[in-house]
């Protein structure tokens, strides 16, 4: 299987020529006025920077999406370990637990590892994402379903207190492990 390239803007000659030709002129022009060390400082310069823009054009496929900008996946800092054992405690005691504190940083886990491995975006291709992660886990992460969260009332729902069960919280991770 052969790698795939990024396509690469055509260098245009006539774009070179043009370049050459300022070039010859601005050194012609630094070498009558300020004698031969000018000239010399001039033709430094240009070297190094014909040598940033070669790197620069040699090293344009190694950048995501083509466009010389990096790809930002994760929008804020990682959380702490003590963090993650929280979330993990707190979906353990209730399903409200789950979804204000381990859900979102699954997603984001998620997002960027289908992302990464796949190509896929959790949140533009569900379909897409839902049948990379199977459908007995895509609910548990699907970014489509609001959040379920108590209500303001006294008693809050019922559904809510229970607890997430250890075997879904060990196959969410396994299956990100996979992917």
């Amino acid at each position: 299987m052969s790698a795939r390239r990024a396509p690469r803007m055509a260098v245009i000659p006539e774009a070179l020529a043009v370049l050459g030709v300022a070039a010859v002129g601005a050194e012609v022009v630094l070498g009558l006025v300020g004698g031969l060390p000018a000239a010399a400082s001039g033709a430094a310069v240009l070297v190094v920077a014909a040598l940033l823009a070669a790197r620069y054009i040699e090293g344009a496929d190694a950048v995501d999406s083509n466009d010389g900008r990096k790809v930002r996946l994760v929008g804020s800092r990682e959380p702490t370990l003590r963090y993650w054992d929280a979330a993990i405690e707190d979906a353990r005691e209730s399903l409200s637990g789950y979804e204000l504190h381990l859900r979102p940083l699954l997603q984001r886990l998620y997002a960027v590892r289908l992302a990464e491995r796949h190509g896929v975006s959790l949140h533009t291709d569900p379909a897409r994402a839902a049948s990379i992660v199977g459908a007995e886990l895509w609910p548990w992460i699907d970014p489509a379903r609001g959040r379920l969260t108590p209500g303001f009332s006294r008693e809050p729902d019922p559904a809510l207190r229970q607890p997430v069960p250890d075997r879904v919280i060990a196959a969410l991770v396994d299956r990100l492990e996979q992917l």
